[in-house]
């Protein structure tokens, strides 16, 4: 068998978790966030859809199959980034966020466009290291149990490989009665501090029986007995509040390590290389709460094949993937180009590669980019999709627009959501023993005043709800636990006293985002 069909049949195992939606019900569960759009969340459905329908292919075809990356472009704060971190949940798939003004041309001090790559990597490396984890957590529970019962219970566990017993002192000799020489009170003395035993022989004689086996299988006996005991008040939560000393391993520290990571592959190089010195250990007293915490993620980690983790690390990000690069639009080159605007033309080279197909050098070894799904947004309410470099526009042949946000979408955004605002404020007051209920005409209100500031001033979407709510709300938030407990409806009238204010020109400048 070739190596390409090993590599294809190894790939065949690989599974999404939203392989079992169609598009259809994935427009459905986003539809449980995002509030209209539905033009972005086909797109992204059927692209989704699509990466499930080519790891069931052949592995001849499967590899000439490429995913078609996506260009959102719309207003901000109308849905693109929510889209995107949603769909990513839904497909389990390793997922990063990046900001393309964040990057630089290579030659220029800033981040390399290949980092996001090894962001990515380092993403799906913890979350199969994490499902891993989950795999060995009833044995490394196991493990970490008999350790904390090794630390309340010195001596009482396995003997440690590879170390010497201690010497057993000589036995005392002392006078024996054979009057009755079977006493228990006397052979259990004996037994206990380990003096010898006398029999008497057929010719009256008498004869030294070992104490010693006896002695030690009674002690381990009690022994037994005791850390059971022990093992039954740890699980029911008796010994929580007790201190343990155990050995915790540190990771080496050096001065600058944080600002290695923004230096691209050399800051990874020089990461690795001081990371390789190894870590130290050091002693700690905590409670058992706590040391039971260390101690199974220590045993985890014994438990796990790290290079399987690496591996199919690997092999789920190359496969699925997904790279959401926003404010794509701020590094669009509009008209001569000069200054600044040659550096962004040189990041739009720099990312055009790793869209189009490349191999990124990780720690955890080398990343193919050819069936990673990109997806990209911006406003491009300066500049146009047509102002970025033509190999870059053609390696996003899919562009959705998203549509503005207007007071009916509001409207349903402050009541239909999961995760609705209104529903996050009674649930953050109600924390605090305030009832607060919000009436439909106060929703609807609310959802007019954020349209008619959108339309004065700066368009941001549906982020101007968040000013809006926070703005409302702020004087009941801080009297709060001085109130409590209270019911507080959430009126018309109520909306209308507490933001006039914003609906005067010369306030507006205090709630601009």
């Amino acid at each position: 068998m070739s190596g390409d069909q090993k590599g294809g049949a190894k790939k065949e195992k690989l599974s999404l978790k939203g392989e079992a939606l169609s598009p259809r019900q994935i427009v459905a569960e986003l539809d449980k966030y995002i509030v209209g759009q539905k033009k972005a969340k086909r797109a992204v459905a059927v692209a989704l859809r699509n990466r499930v329908r080519r790891l069931k292919l052949d592995p001849e075809i499967r590899e000439d199959i490429t995913p078609k990356n996506i260009l959102m472009i719309g207003p901000t704060g109308v849905g693109k980034t929510e889209i995107a971190r949603r769909l990513a949940k839904l497909a389990g798939s390793p997922f990063i966020k990046v900001e393309a003004t964040k990057y630089t041309e290579v030659g220029y001090v800033g981040r390399d466009v290949e980092s996001m790559i090894r962001d990515l990597m380092a993403m799906g490396f913890q979350m199969v290291k994490q499902e891993m984890q989950e795999k060995v957590k009833e044995e490394a529970e196991k493990r970490a149990e008999e350790a904390l019962l090794d630390l309340l219970l010195p001596g009482t566990g396995k003997k440690t490989r590879g170390t010497k017993p201690k010497p057993k002192a000589a036995p005392m000799v002392r006078p024996f009665s054979f009057n009755n020489p079977g006493e228990p009170g006397i052979m259990g003395a004996a037994i206990q501090v380990g003096f010898p035993i006398f029999k008497q022989t057929p010719d009256g004689g008498a004869k030294e029986t070992e104490a010693e086996p006896v002695r030690e299988a009674a002690g381990q006996s009690k022994d037994n007995e005791t850390r059971e005991k022990f093992r039954a008040m740890l699980r029911e939560g008796k010994l929580e509040d007790r201190t343990v000393e155990i050995s915790v391993s540190q990771s080496p520290q050096f001065p600058g390590m944080d600002m290695m990571a923004g230096m691209g592959e050399i800051g990874t190089s020089l990461s690795e290389f001081m990371s390789a010195f190894g870590g130290s250990q050091k002693n700690k007293v905590l409670s058992v709460r706590r040391a039971r915490e260390v101690l199974i993620n220590e045993e985890a980690e014994k438990l796990i094949d790290w290079d399987r983790v690496s591996e199919d690390a690997r092999q789920r990000v190359e496969e699925t993937g997904i790279v959401f690069i926003d404010e794509i639009d701020k590094i669009a080159v509009k008209g001569q180009r000069g200054g600044p605007d040659v550096s962004r033309e040189g990041v739009q080279r720099d990312i055009l590669p790793i869209v189009e197909g490349a191999t990124v050098n990780t720690k955890w070894g080398p990343v193919n980019t050819d069936h990673i799904l990109f997806i990209a947004a911006g406003a491009f309410n300066i500049s146009k999709p047509s102002d970025l470099i033509p190999e870059l526009q053609g390696r996003f042949p899919l562009r959705v627009e998203l549509d503005s946000l207007g007071e009916d979408d509001f409207l349903r955004i402050l009541t239909e959501p999961k995760n609705a605002l209104t529903k996050q404020y009674v649930g953050l007051l109600g924390a605090e023993g305030i009832e607060i209920n919000f009436t439909p005409e106060a929703i609807k209100r609310l959802a007019a005043l954020a349209a008619e500031v959108n339309s004065r001033l700066e368009n941001i979407g549906a982020r101007r709800l968040h000013t809006i709510m926070e703005a409302l709300l702020e004087e009941l938030s801080f009297e709060a636990p001085d109130m409590a407990p209270a019911v507080v409806p959430i009126t018309a009238e109520y909306v209308d006293e507490k933001l006039s204010g914003i609906t005067r020109d010369q306030d507006l400048g205090r709630y601009i985002l």
